[in-house]
């Protein structure tokens, strides 16, 4: 079956962890020139949801991801309500900022998910945090990758299912000034290696905020975004290394010249009406598993976070 259909001037790039928005740089003073006409605002329309796999087995899973950016607000601004839309099996929720201790009832509570699971910073509050809420209880559930430095900010969970691992992760951001790039790098590698032992188990689906925009085409503004942190070569030559190990970025495998497709946008300069924006969320799937891939969609109506959900279809 043939594939499915293949920042303005603004940076728009991602926000550092530490609340700060990235500095966007003034153009030149261009005295006597004419006004640049605006570019046209080209939105993204996401398709109707396929709801088969190639060889038209129905889908049996459904999950969902989505950065919050603080899950208080996020609960705030209505965010449960679309996941009680979405109706996912399982709903994998990034940058929580909220220990458990003081996650809100309403989510604490929710009865149409009862097996709910939080990894949280050790130190910083208001800082991270991923959460994974399952209709039907895992085989098993871990947290973090096993290497202290990375499992102090709370950034992964893993679930076994009978036939997969899923993991929920929120990758580090390389922050202002590239900074925290050479811990990014460890990351990536050690990351890959967490994965590939996972994967030598039984296949698995990765999922979440993976903070990098892989190809020119994952972000509107390419050419002057090589030095920002989620687009640097170094952190797009890692994405690619865990692709090479045997993996798909499920979006591009049905949609691989499908333009416009963001899922992150800054808050500045009306980044999101003008569709200036990222792709920086990702379902992630071992190969073995692509003959159950339906779909992999793009909620990017879906306000309530400067990133909107994501999800995808399987039949498993």
């Amino acid at each position: 079956m043939p594939k499915r259909g293949k920042k303005e001037e603004v940076s728009g790039a991602e926000p550092q962890e530490d609340g700060n928005e990235p500095e966007v740089k003034k153009g030149k003073k261009g005295a006597g020139k004419a006004a640049k006409e605006p570019e046209p605002v080209v939105l993204y329309e996401d398709a109707p949801d396929n709801l088969t796999s190639d060889d038209g087995k129905k889908y049996t899973l459904k999950i969902s991801s989505w950065n919050v950016d603080g899950i208080r607000a996020w609960i705030k601004k209505q965010g449960l309500n679309w996941v009680r839309e979405e109706d996912p099996h399982i709903m994998c929720l990034q940058e929580i900022k909220c220990a458990e201790k003081l996650l809100p009832p309403e989510i604490k509570d929710m009865p149409e998910y009862p097996h709910k699971y939080w990894a949280c910073p050790d130190e910083k509050e208001g800082y991270s945090g991923v959460a994974m809420l399952c209709k039907d209880k895992p085989l098993n559930v871990t947290y973090g990758i096993g290497i202290e430095e990375h499992d102090k900010e709370g950034r992964v969970i893993t679930a076994e299912f009978d036939s997969f691992f899923l993991i929920a992760a929120y990758v580090p951001n390389s922050s202002r000034g590239l900074v925290r790039l050479d811990y990014r790098q460890r990351w990536d590698v050690d990351f890959r290696a967490y994965l590939k032992g996972l994967d030598s188990k039984k296949p698995l689906i990765l999922c979440g905020d993976l903070n990098v925009a892989h190809q020119e085409i994952d972000l509107k503004n390419p050419k002057t975004n090589k030095k920002t942190p989620g687009f640097t070569p170094q952190e797009r030559q890692g994405f690619g290394e865990l692709l090479a190990e045997g993996y798909l970025d499920s979006f591009r495998e049905l949609y691989p010249d499908k333009p416009s497709a963001y899922t992150f946008w800054t808050y500045m300069m009306n980044a999101r009406a003008k569709n200036v924006g990222w792709r920086l969320d990702y379902f992630v799937l071992s190969k073995a598993l692509r003959p159950a891939l339906c779909d992999s969609k793009v909620r990017s109506k879906i306000m309530g976070s400067d990133h909107c959900p994501i999800t995808l279809l399987m039949a498993i």
